[in-house]
């Protein structure tokens, strides 16, 4: 009976990690477990400081009654630390195990910094944070890390030549912090915070795209990430639109991120006589109409809507979200997109398919890279809980 109890509580524990504050009525449901041996285990749990209970959310509900009070695990039980490390900034979050928000913080890092210089940065930028808010790090359990390109994965070769950076960053890290470090591509950290929080959480299959000057993507799979077998799954930007085009760095030819990132956007512009200063302009003058800035991008989105449904036709997601800077552009990027997907993926049979702007900006990655450590601890046993 002891190991029956000790399993039921794991299942709840685990529950708790993963989503973050949770009604007794929705641990019921994602647990199975009885409403009398679930109330029994909270209770036991609150009392010996596990997890803790909060007050509901009066502001802006709108359903009948008293909204619920949910259950967390207990704030100052244990913090894990969320980074991108992208190209050029690094942006760190510190959150508590029940998903509290403790600090956050960006800064520049230069394009040409190699790996030690990179993980430098990361450290100095996370102690300045853990100091300037008070934030005692004797209790971290983990650290996600997402980089940019391919950071390897499961059946890949230990030496894999991509990874090499992000093996050196990593143990970095981990020398510096002492705790597991989980790292993935940063765009499909994103992915994952969309996932779990944003704006996919009510689906189990997504498809998510960063459009920033470099176009990265992730997919979820029945709730999971999917990272494949080399670490490459969600590349969105390397899938070849043009087989004779102009060669990318990826070895490739004519890919999509060649075509539709802002400073190619931008340069079409130039030569129709348009100049856009940055990418913030370039959605800004799409945004209110301007014709020739507003045409680029829209076909643009149409190129990317063109690549999805491809996407689309294997994975039959309930969602695609999209992110990055174009994202901010609405309905002049998500329309074309919408329609492209309409007019390719198996256009006879009509699918329930919303495209939508993801929820998180910036913070999306360091967030995904959260939710990844976070997910590592559901993964580990649990130990066991000391009896009364």
């Amino acid at each position: 009976m002891q190991r029956v109890r000790l399993a039921h509580t794991e299942a709840l524990l685990a529950q708790l990690r993963s989503a973050g504050p949770l009604s007794r009525a929705e641990l019921i449901r994602l647990t199975g477990l009885s409403r009398t041996t679930l109330f029994d285990i909270i209770g036991d749990l609150i009392a010996r400081g596990v997890v803790v209970e909060r007050e509901p959310q009066l502001s802006g509900h709108r359903g009948r009654g008293r909204p619920s009070t949910t259950v967390s695990l207990n704030p100052s039980a244990g913090r894990i630390i969320g980074i991108d490390l992208g190209r050029a900034t690094i942006t760190v979050i510190v959150a508590t195990l029940s998903h509290d928000i403790l600090a956050r913080g960006s800064r520049a890092v230069a394009l040409t910094a190699g790996p030690v210089r990179r993980a430098n940065a990361t450290i100095k930028l996370i102690d300045d944070l853990v100091h300037g808010h008070g934030i005692d790090l004797r209790a971290l359990e983990a650290i996600g890390l997402g980089l940019p390109g391919l950071v390897g994965g499961r059946g890949g070769p230990a030496d894999d030549r991509p990874s090499v950076a992000a093996k050196q960053i990593s143990k970095r890290i981990k020398e510096r912090y002492g705790v597991a470090v989980v790292t993935d591509n940063n765009s499909r950290l994103a992915a994952l915070a969309e996932g779990t929080w944003g704006a996919t959480r009510d689906v189990r299959d997504a498809i998510y795209v960063r459009w920033n000057d470099g176009v990265g993507g992730g997919l979820i799979v029945d709730g999971r990430l999917a990272r494949g077998s080399h670490g490459a799954a969600g590349e969105i930007g390397h899938v070849s639109v043009e087989p004779d085009g102009a060669p990318c760095p990826c070895g490739g030819r004519g890919c999509l991120e060649l075509l539709i990132r802002p400073s190619a956007l931008i340069e079409r512009c130039a030569r129709r006589g348009v100049t856009v200063a940055d990418p913030a302009d370039l959605v800004a003058r799409a945004r209110a109409g301007e014709p020739t800035v507003e045409s680029e991008v829209r076909h643009a989105a149409t190129l990317l809507g063109r690549v999805l449904s491809g996407m689309v036709v294997q994975l039959d997601p309930g969602k695609v979200a999209i992110g990055g800077i174009l994202a901010q552009a609405g309905e002049t990027v998500l329309g074309p997109v919408r329609t492209a997907i309409g007019q390719l993926a198996i256009p006879r049979h009509p699918r329930p398919l919303d495209v939508v702007t993801a929820q998180f900006g910036d913070d999306g990655g360091a967030l995904g890279a959260v939710a990844a450590a976070l997910r590592l601890k559901v993964s580990e046993p649990l130990p066991a809980l000391p009896t009364a």
